[in-house]
């Protein structure tokens, strides 16, 4: 899972950067010129590329990219930003680079599971699709503002900040833009690439989409032939992509692992499903068969290019993938992403206010009982529609207080991010400070609505951990999330919300997508998993190392947490929102520890050397 690649421009300067990366085993493409374009580790199986004339394309990643249609879509092809067009409605999940007569192109996934990075090495400017291998070559160091705010949950660097990593002077390309690169090496002015869709489609309307979009994303998935494999936790998410991949698969293998909690319904629900698929191989891993959240976390050590609170879970889903691949699996399906796309955000209740008053008062109704909230202060809530600019000013104020836990917390462009009760006075300002700056150059919203804003930053935040764990895990096949893939995030976003979020239904718009996939009475199920007891058990097991990171922790070095307060924190009456923060601060630490040494552990080849 060692991939990475550097984009240069079409300039002899150039040229210095590209020789510190060639080594055995690296790829290259030029640009027309004949000077280095591309240079890195990528697996071939995954590339699709065209060239004629002065113009280069190049689709990495999983797509349904054809090359012979890439190649005749070149002839025509005078700026970069026109090969886009050759690749639109084109399925999977895949960075689009090119070159026209010097000029470069490229960009990312909206969902941000892929994405670029820019920097300057020795005056050049260099792109990549990882930031951690940007800041080897440049000498950067980790930004402790941006550490700071990743400590906040919910996650905020997503949105406003998505032009910022955590690494000093390595800058992010936010996913909707394209990085564009004149033949002199300048950067042009950025240009959006991809928008989010008005939603304008009936249920019906949408939910054709929505089966197409799915349907082509699990044919990228199934396109290489042999075994894939996928989880099955009796969810509608996994058991809707597992039978669209047994349609498709030369060989599917389904995973299950049981919960502790009695009362959890996942694993019944998931039997029904294997019943349904008789021609899976169907692991079922019990309770106490597999590692537990947090194992392992205080001798962990991460390649990763940035802190990822999915360290809770690295043993788990490690040892996941080492049973799917000990059947030949070769890539791994999960329904991350699947929650956020199909269970509209009551956001919507507040766009619709003026437009459709009646039918949001006729919701509202219906939301009060199950919010648990007093109809005044529902009112209010729902009235309140500040701008975006506002909404970071109150995150910043309200950085301290206790999240809200009644339904009208989920209003607003996103959830408000909290700092965590171990965050020091000091992180608290630096966070405050960082949002009201930000506020202060009066963003726009990923979406004019509050409620596709708020699903696109809780898809982005998918989007990049599946990237961030394809980086750690090194055992097993890769992860795919279909439900990110940009083509499947614009169909579910075309649905009219009063339809896609009707009271008393779970998930309409992805049930009506699936009729005929998915038997009917899987379809019927409304209720959701829990695994609080699970979180609980992996808690006491495991509070060691969990302290055990508290001592001598390089965040309370660099003044961003208190030790003694963390210890604190993980006593056996906490609840889970307590916790919330917990993965994101160990996820930090973790990260830090990871970086000490010569180089960066996360770094995939060692190219600090000519930095230092």
């Amino acid at each position: 899972m060692e991939n990475w690649w550097v984009m240069l421009p079409d300039t002899g300067a150039a040229a210095a950067v590209a020789g510190r990366l060639y080594r055995e085993g690296v790829r290259t493409v030029p640009h027309a010129s004949g000077r280095p374009w591309l240079v890195g580790r990528w697996d071939a199986r995954q590339e699709v590329s065209a060239r004629t004339g002065e113009a280069r394309a190049v689709v990495l990643g999983r797509s349904a990219a054809r090359a012979d249609a890439l190649r005749r879509w070149l002839d025509r092809v005078r700026r970069p930003a026109e090969v886009e067009q050759a690749l639109s409605g084109v399925a999977g999940s895949f960075h689009v680079l090119a070159s026209v007569g010097g000029r470069v192109w490229a960009r990312g996934t909206a969902s941000a599971a892929r994405r670029v990075f820019t920097a300057r090495v020795g005056g050049v400017p260099v792109a990549a699709d990882r930031a951690d291998v940007l800041a080897a070559l440049s000498g950067a160091g980790p930004d402790e503002e941006m550490l700071a705010l990743r400590l906040m949950v919910p996650p905020v660097t997503s949105t406003v900040l998505a032009d910022r990593t955590v690494w000093r002077n390595v800058h992010a390309v936010p996913a909707q833009e394209a990085l564009v690169w004149e033949r002199d090496g300048r950067r042009a002015p950025p240009v959006r690439w991809w928008r989010p869709p008005e939603p304008h489609l009936s249920l019906r309307e949408a939910a054709a989409e929505v089966r197409t979009a799915l349907e082509e994303a699990i044919g990228t998935c199934t396109a290489g032939g042999g075994t894939i494999s996928a989880d099955l936790s009796g969810g509608l998410d996994s058991t809707s992509l597992c039978f669209l991949a047994a349609r498709e698969a030369g060989h599917l293998v389904t995973v299950h692992w049981e919960g502790r909690d009695p009362g959890n319904d996942d694993g019944p629900w998931a039997a029904r499903a294997r019943g349904a698929l008789p021609s899976a191989t169907h692991l079922v891993v019990r309770s106490g068969e597999s590692p537990d959240w947090f194992a392992g976390v205080g001798a962990l050590r991460l390649p990763s290019e940035e802190p990822c609170p999915w360290v809770r879970d690295l043993a788990k889903q490690s040892d996941l993938l080492r049973r799917v691949a000990a059947h030949g699996s070769r890539l791994h399906l999960g329904g991350g992403g699947g929650d956020e796309l199909f269970t509209p955000s009551p956001a919507h209740l507040q766009d619709l206010l003026t437009t459709r008053p009646w039918q949001v008062w006729a919701r509202l109704r219906h939301q009060h009982h199950e919010w648990r909230v007093g109809r005044l202060s529902m009112t209010r809530d729902v009235l309140r529609r500040t701008s975006y600019r506002r909404w970071l000013l109150d995150a910043a104020r309200h950085a301290t207080l206790a999240p809200r836990s009644d339904g009208a917390g989920m209003l607003g462009w996103q959830p408000e991010p909290r700092a965590p009760k171990w965050a020091t006075p000091e992180a608290v300002a630096t966070m405050r400070r960082a949002l009201a700056r930000a506020a202060a150059d009066s963003p726009e919203p990923l979406a004019p609505q509050r409620s596709v804003h708020w699903v696109l930053q809780q898809v982005r935040e998918g989007g990049n951990t599946v990237r961030l764990l394809n980086q750690t895990l090194t055992a097993g096949p890769d992860i795919a999330l279909p439900y990110t893939d940009d083509a499947v995030v614009t169909a579910a976003l075309s649905a009219r919300p009063l339809e896609a979020a009707r009271p008393g239904a779970f998930k309409p718009l992805l049930g009506a997508a699936l009729t005929g996939i998915v038997p009917a009475p899987l379809l019927a199920r409304t209720s959701k998993g829990c695994y609080d007891a699970d979180f609980h058990h992996a808690l006491r097991r495991h509070r060691g190392q969990i302290l055990a990171l508290a001592e001598d922790s390089l965040l309370a070095r660099a003044g961003l947490i208190d030790p003694e307060r963390l210890r604190r924190a993980p006593h056996s009456h906490a609840t889970v929102a307590d916790l919330a923060p917990l993965p994101y601060t160990v996820g930090c630490e973790v990260w830090l520890r990871s970086l000490e040494g010569d180089r960066p552990a996360s770094v995939p080849h060692s190219l600090s050397e000519g930095a230092r």
